[in-house]
């Protein structure tokens, strides 16, 4: 933006110092490719039920499908093709968006291996720069010109938000819950992914409830739930320069995942520290002892991460064979022995 140079400097930071894995867009590319390989399934209901003709203007508005004709063959450098491409960026957007507005509300000081952008400039700065990727994200989608597409991902932020909240106000007895901290995993990580594996499947010509859409955005589910748990995990055992972001950070948050969790309940000594959060002088060590205790803790975690892994392999199966479909599944498999 011209009009305010400080702005954009600011939203621009994450995406010029490229100090990011480009994980989502990367998915949204492969996955792009892989449904072009899987013709689009015949649609012949409408939403009052009465049947069409198939491929009629209504049948396809009413799927959420857009109406393009596209295989393996014409996909590369077809319409199509530059829509999901778009698609990746917008997501790769909002998650910046995200990032940007935790690192202000957890009062985070480095980011990506660099430092977070409030330090750069201001809270101020940094909230108005979340809001202006968001702002353009959701210009670029409205020319996706699919209404589906724009629903899927609107409600992909209000589940953003949903996340953050939760982790914020959350009461102490859910943050001894597993299902609670998946949710909430669900919410912060996973449902960016699987509704933009969803909407890659809708811009490639297949309906919302096609075979094809739904095993994309239960990869998506599985995928980023696999990947949240991996984060986790590497926050107790990698070290900081590798991560590009504090190691320890979700318990100076007040956070307890996964290992904690396992660990809470083997451990009932555990359970008040979680439940205050580790606000008192101490509690974090303490935890860590126990948790280093711990003879399957960390390996609970490690074959949570395995099993969502897993599920997101046995739903992009379902897809034809195809190189990208492949690679889906090498993605799957070094998100959960990465270091980093």
């Amino acid at each position: 933006s011209s009009d305010q140079p400080i702005l954009s400097m600011a939203a621009k930071h994450f995406f010029e110092k490229r100090h990011g894995k480009r994980f989502r867009p990367t998915i949204v590319q492969l996955m792009a490719k892989a449904v072009a390989a899987s013709p689009p399934e015949e649609i012949e209901v409408n939403a009052n039920g009465s049947s069409n003709a198939v491929g009629s203007a209504a049948s396809w508005a009413w799927s959420g499908a857009s109406n393009v004709d596209v295989n393996a063959s014409n996909h590369q450098g077809s319409d199509v093709w530059r829509k999901q491409a778009q698609l990746g960026q917008i997501v790769e957007m909002i998650h910046v968006a995200s990032l940007i507005h935790d690192d202000v509300l957890d009062e985070a000081d480095t980011r990506r291996g660099g430092e977070a952008v409030h330090k750069l400039y201001s809270n101020k700065v940094a909230v108005l720069a979340g809001d202006y990727l968001l702002a353009r994200a959701s210009v670029l989608l409205a020319r996706l010109e699919n209404t589906a597409v724009v629903q899927i991902m609107a409600t992909a932020l209000e589940s953003l938000v949903a996340g953050e909240v939760m982790q914020l106000k959350s009461p102490p007895k859910t943050l001894l819950q597993m299902e609670s901290y998946l949710t909430k995993s669900y919410y912060k990580t996973a449902s960016l992914i699987c509704y933009a594996c969803r909407s890659t499947a809708l811009l490639g010509g297949h309906s919302y409830s096609s075979t094809v859409a739904t095993a994309c955005e239960e990869f998506g589910f599985h995928m980023g739930l696999a990947f949240q748990i991996q984060d986790d995990i590497l926050d107790f055992t990698a070290a900081e320069n590798v991560l590009g972001k504090p190691a320890l950070a979700d318990m100076d948050l007040g956070l307890s995942t996964a290992p904690i969790l396992y660990a809470a309940q083997e451990y009932k000594e555990l359970r008040p520290l979680v439940m205050r959060r580790f606000k008192d002088k101490g509690d974090k060590q303490t935890a860590l002892e126990y948790l280093y205790k711990s003879p399957t803790a960390m390996n609970k975690a490690k074959a949570l991460a395995l099993f969502h892994a897993e599920k997101a392999v046995e739903a992009i199966l379902r897809l034809p064979q195809s190189e990208a479909r492949d690679a889906l599944i090498r993605l799957t498999h070094a998100v959960i022995t990465r270091k980093k």
